[in-house]
């Protein structure tokens, strides 16, 4: 976590809350970090953590779209911001995918 807070704070963003929530409680058996986060504003904001050796394709682009749906209906509320931090290569049409749905990719 504190690899995304120094990030995020480089690009001046800062949080005065920042919960991680357990894809178990979601129903999703993925290896990923799901972060909900207010920040000074009060703006939502859902972090997303992937750490995987194949490359992200389109297909995961409906599968990310499913984990947030998810998330808003377990946490009762809609996310003004939405994060992606990766690892792994990322398509071309699949990150164009993420940019259009609102998605910011780090």
């Amino acid at each position: 976590m504190q690899m995304i807070v120094d990030s995020l704070c480089k690009k001046g963003k800062l949080y005065k809350k920042m919960q991680e929530i357990a894809p178990s409680e979601l129903g999703i058996r993925n290896k990923i970090k799901i972060y909900k986060a207010t920040d000074v504003s009060g703006y939502f904001w859902a972090i997303f953590a992937i750490s995987q050796k194949s490359k992200l394709l389109m297909k995961d682009v409906h599968k990310f779209e499913e984990i947030y749906a998810k998330l808003t209906l377990y946490m009762g509320h809609n996310f003004k911001h939405r994060v992606l931090f990766i690892d792994a290569p990322l398509c071309s049409k699949a990150k164009e995918a993420f940019l259009q749905q609102g998605w910011k990719i780090h």
